[in-house]
């Protein structure tokens, strides 16, 4: 919790080493045509064993019942209040591709979509369009003008992109053009306070702007829909606030967004899991903390593909014995939210977590949600999460006489 009042009393610095891999989407629930989550029905012999080692819980992102974004789920891993340091995803995914965001700009997440002859959503991810039809895209995009601002787009990774709006009198505090729904129009923007109301006319015009452009082209969308409005926040340190020298693993830019938003440094250009596990490799000694992020549970949760996520699951635990050589003084599994592929989205079920170090206090013999609800730390907040870790690294001395 690193608005701790007495943080900096009880940080202390030490030679141990933390690996955090976060598992995106790492949770589930039972899929009733199989009776298991997908981690049950996973064969993960190598987390399997570390939990036998290892002081295992779940964690609740935000609040019991409220589904988290990836944004909210990360920063409670790292310790930060989600609700007090709630991050807009344009933001995140804007400095995740080095976006040069201003201090009185507006950034937004965008996706390319599917519309049909109605004008109701198909496909929210234009069919998961691949980066070459969406810089073509992004081209098309970055030639729409309109008045009393400047506006730049910039390619993401297959159907996403930024939007950065520069201009006088702009604010974050409007709504999402994008309802996460199918078969429902694209909704306007609206101002969610009276100096908002320009910012969302830029909005709507731009939307109607290149949904009329798309729809003469045939690269595979012929609209847009876009999140996450935001600027530039204000952030408590992480490596000044716990004494670490941390860095972040990444290949999606959202995450990277976030690391260097709270000062980790990113590490590589890694495009793939594999390619994180050589980044850290090569780095190990010049950090004591690193955060890895890995993502295919997640897409296949989101794309409602039990199989796939079992499989992406399996995939990691087969992955994991290359970061277990390296023997981190504390090595943390854990997951920023559940995506159960029964509802093919994220949601606000726990999520299981484990903690390996020589303190570890096992109690349990498998890494599935039940499993570690029955572990030693039981059910936590997840940005309680941070302190534990540091405990384990003895990296955290008493508190008080």
């Amino acid at each position: 919790m690193i608005d701790f009042e007495y943080l900096p009393e009880v940080v202390q610095s030490s030679s141990t080493k933390i690996v955090m891999v976060v598992v995106d989407g790492l949770g589930g629930m039972k899929d009733p045509s199989v009776g298991k989550t997908e981690l049950q029905m996973a064969n993960l012999p190598n987390l399997d064993l570390l939990t036998t080692q290892s002081s295992c819980g779940v964690s609740v992102p935000v609040l019991p019942g409220i589904t988290p974004g990836s944004g909210p789920g990360h920063m409670a891993l790292f310790g930060y209040d989600p609700v007090k340091y709630l991050l807009g995803r344009g933001v995140l995914e804007g400095f995740g591709i080095g976006a040069e965001i201003g201090t009185n700009d507006v950034a937004a997440r965008g996706n390319f979509c599917t519309l049909k002859d109605d004008g109701n959503i198909l496909d929210r991810r234009a069919n998961r369009i691949v980066s070459n039809q969406s810089v073509e895209l992004v081209d098309l995009l970055n030639d729409i003008q309109v008045d009393g601002v400047n506006i730049n787009v910039l390619p993401v990774i297959d159907y996403r992109f930024v939007l950065v709006i520069n201009g006088p009198g702009l604010s974050p505090k409007i709504s999402e053009t994008d309802p996460q729904l199918i078969g429902v129009p694209i909704p306007k923007c609206f101002a969610k306070d009276e100096g908002a109301s320009f910012t969302a006319s830029v909005v709507n015009e731009f939307t109607d702007k290149a949904k009329k452009l798309l729809q003469k082209t045939n690269l595979g969308a012929n609209g847009i829909l876009l999140r996450g409005f935001s600027g530039v926040p204000n952030l408590p340190n992480f490596c000044d606030s716990y004494r670490l020298n941390a860095a972040a693993i990444a290949s999606y830019p959202m995450y990277k967004g976030i690391a260097e938003l709270i000062g980790m440094k990113n590490l590589g250009t890694p495009s793939n899991f594999k390619e994180e596990i050589a980044v850290l490799k090569a780095n190990y000694d010049s950090h004591d903390f690193f955060f890895v992020h890995y993502k295919p549970a997640d897409s296949a949760g989101e794309d409602g593909n039990f199989l796939q996520k079992v499989a992406s699951l399996e995939e990691f635990d087969e992955s994991l014995k290359e970061i277990i050589k390296m023997s981190p003084d504390v090595l943390v599994v854990c997951g920023d939210h559940s995506t159960p592929s029964y509802i093919n989205s994220h949601s606000w079920h726990a999520v299981p977590f484990l903690i390996n170090s020589k303190y570890g206090d096992a109690y349990i013999d498998a890494f599935d949600e039940l499993s570690c609800l029955k572990g030693s730390l039981g059910r936590i907040k997840g940005e309680e999460l941070m302190l534990l870790v540091m405990a384990h690294a003895d990296k955290l001395t008493k508190f008080g006489p």
